[in-house]
């Protein structure tokens, strides 16, 4: 109820039936996750825009929002995204549908348990294109539905922090015209989820903006070690400072804080330093001892391959060597053969001899008679 001197207001409530223009009316709460990478891949496309910022133009970006969702809907984890070629002025804007259909299909072949969750800009501001192109990824032929679809915003302004802001939309019309062109932006939670491995390649990335070459160089696992153990002390000074002035009374008491850091101490297991140090040094020993285990593994591995590929080559060379034996000996019986058959050859002069008629018996000679022996 307004009195007269009020300026004019209207008032919004979400529909308990369901909705007329065949769009999603589901507002239960969600919690949007997003994953690094897909901040990444959306801070690299603004990079690459081709459109520099006009009077007439705009020069934010728009993409896909790709990820996995639960069951009920309230819980979306966006995992990656990918561009949408878009053209946006003063009085229209104009979306690549087909490239984004068929960019959706290759990706959700490579990926079949991912779905489409919504779409992202460049962009903080809200206006008429903004609830034209949340219908689009909301409808039930190119959307989310029945699921609402998210609307990520990610700030891009050189020199400041990235901004980002998830939203969720409800039809709010008065005709079916009217309804595409027109929605309700709710805001919704959302969180940057990142494990251990994750955060330490952020920390490596984050540490190049220090840099004038704006590179980073890749430390070692013990480096890092060290980092994190270094990053914890500081962490724990912080909060003994933090404890020792409020004990002073030197400020005011945070019982949400005081609560998060005796939820902290419970988690820490009650266990003796001395016993800590040995069960330490008695892991490292195991290390150890696998890791020596394995390259005694790997040696004896080695040597076996090298004997057989030796007894291999061994009996390939006295196969070979028996071969050329045989071979020898039957060249030199070739050779013997040959000489013999030389020496027919040379009484023949190379020629072949005519057959020669049959002799007649000679008669037999008369028989002499004894000589006498001459004085």
């Amino acid at each position: 109820m307004a009195t007269v001197d009020s300026s004019p207001f209207l008032h919004l409530s979400r529909p308990l039936a369901a909705s007329t223009f065949n769009f999603q009316n589901n507002l239960a709460p969600l919690t949007v996750n997003i994953q690094p990478q897909a901040i990444l891949s959306i801070l690299d496309h603004a990079n690459r825009r081709d459109i520099p910022a006009t009077p007439t133009t705009s020069s934010r970006v728009i993409g896909a929002l790709i990820g996995s969702r639960s069951e009920d809907g309230s819980d979306v984890s966006v995992v990656s995204s990918f561009a949408i070629p878009h053209t946006e002025n003063e009085d229209q804007v104009e979306v690549d549908v087909e490239y984004q259909k068929n960019m959706l299909s290759l990706h959700l072949k490579a990926n079949p348990r991912e779905t489409l969750l919504g779409w992202y800009t460049t962009s903080p501001e809200l206006n008429s294109f903004s609830a034209l192109i949340q219908n689009f990824f909301a409808s039930p032929e190119t959307g989310t539905f029945p699921h609402p679809a998210v609307h990520l915003t990610v700030s891009t302004e050189p020199g400041a922090d990235v901004q980002l802001r998830a939203y969720i939309s409800s039809p709010v019309a008065v005709n079916a015209e009217r309804a595409a062109e027109s929605c309700l932006f709710i805001q919704v939670p959302h969180k940057l989820a990142y494990n251990d491995a994750e955060r330490s390649a952020l920390d490596l990335i984050s540490s190049a903006k220090d840099n004038e070459s704006r590179t980073a160089p890749v430390s070692s696992d013990v480096e890092s070690l060290t980092r994190s153990l270094e990053s914890t002390i500081d962490l724990l000074d912080r909060a003994s400072e933090f404890v020792s002035a409020i004990i002073d009374e030197e400020q005011e008491p945070n019982n949400a804080l005081g609560q998060y850091l005796m939820s902290a101490l419970a988690l820490a297991p009650k266990v003796d330093p001395v016993q800590i140090e040995a069960d330490f040094n008695n892991h490292v020993q195991d290390v150890l001892m696998v890791s020596y285990l394995a390259n005694s593994i790997r040696t004896q591995i080695d040597l076996s391959q090298r004997l057989a590929t030796a007894v291999l080559s061994s009996d390939d060379k006295e196969v070979k060597d028996g071969e050329k034996g045989e071979r020898g000996e039957r060249g030199e019986r070739g050779q013997r053969g040959g000489k013999r058959g030389g020496r027919g050859g040379g009484r023949g002069g190379g020629q072949q001899r005519e057959p020669r008629e049959p002799r007649e018996p000679r008669e037999p000679r008369e028989p002499r008679e004894p000589r006498e022996p001459v004085e």
